[in-house]
């Protein structure tokens, strides 16, 4: 077994010198032999594992083919050449990637691995938001379900929210089901937003105080903050954005001394690429995202499991959805 983990951790040393700044050498000694066997095993079976942006750094630059946010997985999931794709995110991203790729199987390493804003609203809460508001077009966030997203006439992401609302020429526009995202957007737009009370239980703990206090520890601090906060929040930021944009943000102005107002894994995938970069981390963890690890990643690829499957039925106008957004 030593000779085994020895011959994993050496194998997997390339990868280990990108993380070293966030993983200390004792994790990556546990970690070594799992992402050792899931590199095997995804060439094996011809698959490949999609990262969101909250996964851990073992994840994300240890055995993912594709990171990114919620719009570019959706993207990326239509170019995927292999047989399997393994999502490592929450529930709402595999079923969009099986929207994208319904003859490719989908795995999900852990079925639990859900999400606040999805579970937020139902297919009926949709229809009674139509009966409510007639003719008026209806922007579903991706963060839902396949069976709210085939009740809305396109999707969008936290990226892409403002073009997606303008791109229809309404003067109204129902926004599903994220508050505060729909409050953001609607200081940006001269189109009357209708909301629906659903948050994330990650973003909307951050308070206009946490950025006050943070400026007041650290007064050459640049607070970056997703616009899934609080309207306040996002006021008393110095920008908001997608984690895409943050990224970006990040990689363009370098600032000395930063914060990303969003969910922990970030600050940490985005400091691996910007060891100039001091990242304060007043960040809070989302459970869900953190129910996968390697070992379940494995395990997806060693037993099929957790396969995810969207009624028919239903794929087909969610996945007229997600394609209507991916086209702007």
């Amino acid at each position: 077994m030593a000779d085994h983990s020895s011959a994993a951790l050496a194998r997997t040393s390339p990868l280990y010198d990108r993380v070293k700044r966030v993983i200390p050498p004792p994790e990556w000694a546990v970690f070594a032999e799992d992402v050792d066997a899931i590199l095997t095993l995804k060439r094996e079976r011809n698959a490949v594992v999609l990262a969101h942006n909250y996964q851990t750094p073992e994840i994300f630059h240890g055995v993912a083919d594709i990171v990114g946010d919620s719009l570019l997985l959706a993207r990326e999931a239509t170019k995927v050449d292999a047989d399997i794709i393994v999502l490592a995110g929450v529930h709402f991203m595999a079923e969009t990637a099986k929207l994208l790729n319904p003859e490719k199987t989908v795995l999900i390493p852990d079925l639990a691995a859900g999400c606040s804003l999805a579970e937020s609203i139902t297919a009926e809460d949709v229809r009674l938001m139509r009966q409510r508001y007639p003719g008026v077009p209806v922007v579903t966030y991706v963060n839902t379900s396949a069976a709210v997203k085939a009740e809305s006439d396109i999707c969008c992401t936290s990226g892409n929210a403002l073009k997606v609302v303008e791109s229809l020429g309404a003067e109204r526009v129902i926004m599903l089901p994220d508050e505060y995202l729909a409050q953001n957007i609607a200081t940006q737009t001269n189109v009357k937003i209708i909301a629906w009370k659903g948050h994330c239980e990650v973003h909307e703990l951050f308070t206009a105080s946490d950025v006050r206090q943070l400026r007041e520890n650290h007064p050459d601090v640049t607070i970056l903050a997703h616009p899934e906060c609080p309207p306040e929040v996002v006021a008393e930021a110095d920008f908001s954005g997608s984690t895409a944009a943050m990224s970006d943000f990040v990689d363009k102005k370098r600032p000395p001394r930063v914060v990303l107002l969003t969910e922990c894994s970030m600050s940490d995938n985005v400091a691996v690429l910007h060891p100039d970069v001091e990242f304060v981390r007043p960040c809070n963890l989302c459970p869900h995202m953190k129910r996968i690890t390697l070992k379940n990643i494995r395990h997806a690829l060693e037993a099929g499991q957790h396969e995810v499957t969207i009624d028919p039925a239903v794929a087909v106008s969610a996945r007229h959805a997600v394609e209507r957004m991916l086209a702007i």
